[in-house]
């Protein structure tokens, strides 16, 4: 079993904006750390394997990473010990508050590859009936047998 993560976060203008260029100038070089971490196995690919992206016509303009690890352990190495980690504490210059949790974790079997829809279905599940199994959460986590994990 593998660990599958989706976060969405809310763009405050749309990515060809001035205001997010330094978020878009960051991206490629971003998820190439990603892919370089020990532990990445896969990442979902927007339009030309940029960023994905989508037009909400709610929430206006969302960022929506979706990714595969091997375990928690090393996603959390990528997102908070590598140049991502500084980034998420500037995320306040480019993406306006988001609905939390923005972020859903589940475990998936090996060859699975979740598409844009499947993985917002699973925050929408951790959203509306908090943190299971199915769906959960970064501090609420739960094993590949589905018994809960505890924090250290």
């Amino acid at each position: 079993m593998r660990l599958a993560q989706v976060n969405v976060a809310r763009m405050r203008a749309g990515p060809d904006s001035p205001m997010m260029a330094g978020f878009m100038a960051a991206v490629d070089p971003v998820y190439r750390i990603a892919e370089d971490t020990p532990g990445f196995v896969w990442r979902l690919r927007g339009a030309g394997g940029h960023l994905p992206t989508c037009r909400d016509e709610v929430h206006g303009w969302q960022v929506v990473n979706v990714s595969i690890w091997s375990s928690y352990e090393a996603l959390h190495q990528f997102v908070y010990r590598s140049h991502h980690g500084g980034l998420v504490r500037r995320r306040a210059e480019w993406f306006l508050p988001t609905p939390q949790p923005s972020t859903a974790l589940w475990w998936v079997t090996d060859d699975d590859r979740p598409g844009m829809d499947e993985s917002r279905a699973r925050l929408t599940v951790l959203r509306r009936e908090g943190p299971s199994p199915r769906a959960f959460s970064l501090r609420r986590r739960f094993g590949p047998d589905g018994s809960p994990v505890r924090r250290r």
